[in-house]
C-alpha cells in the first residue's frame, strides 16, 4: 500500500491505495463517492466516466497511480446544488429512465462542452458514442447536451 494525493472535486485527498488500484474503487470504496458505477469493468460502457482534468476518462481501468497531479471531477463534483446545465437538462428533457449510466452519460457530457461549447449533432453523437444506454434514452441525451449548450 501507498498513500497517494489526489485532487478529488476540487479537494486534496490522501488514500492508502496500491499502485494499481482502479480509480473508481478509490472514488466509491476509499472515499464513499458512490455517483460514479461500475458497468463493465473493462472501458467499454462508460459508467464510470470521471473528469480527469478536462479529459472523460474511464475510472474502471485507469489506475490510481496514472492520475498523478491531475484533478479528478465526480458527479458529486460537477455542481455543489445539482444545478449544472447538463444537470438541468438532463431533468427537463426527462433523460433517465433506469439512471444507471446517466452519471457517466453527464460526465462525458461535461467534457465535451468543455472542449466545443456549441457542438453540432455529429460532434454530440460522435463524443458520446462510447457511452452505452440500455435503456435506449440516446435521442433525449442528445436534445439535453443541445440545450445545456446554449
Amino acid at each position: 500500500m501507498k498513500t497517494h494525493t489526489l485532487t478529488v472535486n476540487g479537494k486534496a485527498q490522501q488514500v492508502e491505495a496500491a499502485d494499481d488500484m482502479p480509480l473508481l474503487w478509490v472514488l466509491r470504496d476509499l472515499l464513499d463517492l458512490k455517483g460514479t458505477k461500475y458497468g463493465c469493468g473493462q472501458a467499454q460502457c462508460g459508467s464510470c466516466t470521471v473528469l480527469l482534468g478536462d479529459t472523460a476518462v474511464r475510472s474502471c481501468t485507469l489506475t490510481v497511480s496514472q492520475v498523478g497531479e491531475r484533478s479528478v471531477t465526480t458527479i458529486e463534483g460537477l455542481s455543489e446544488n445539482g444545478d449544472h446545465p447538463l444537470q438541468k437538462a438532463w431533468i427537463a428533457h426527462v433523460v433517465p429512465q433506469c439512471g444507471y449510466c446517466q452519471t457517466g452519460q453527464i460526465m462525458n457530457a461535461a467534457a465535451l462542452l468543455r472542449r466545443t461549447p456549441s457542438p453540432s449533432e455529429a460532434d454530440i453523437e460522435q463524443a458520446m458514442a462510447g457511452n452505452l444506454c440500455r435503456c435506449g434514452t440516446y435521442n433525449r441525451i442528445k436534445e439535453a447536451i443541445q440545450s445545456a449548450a446554449q
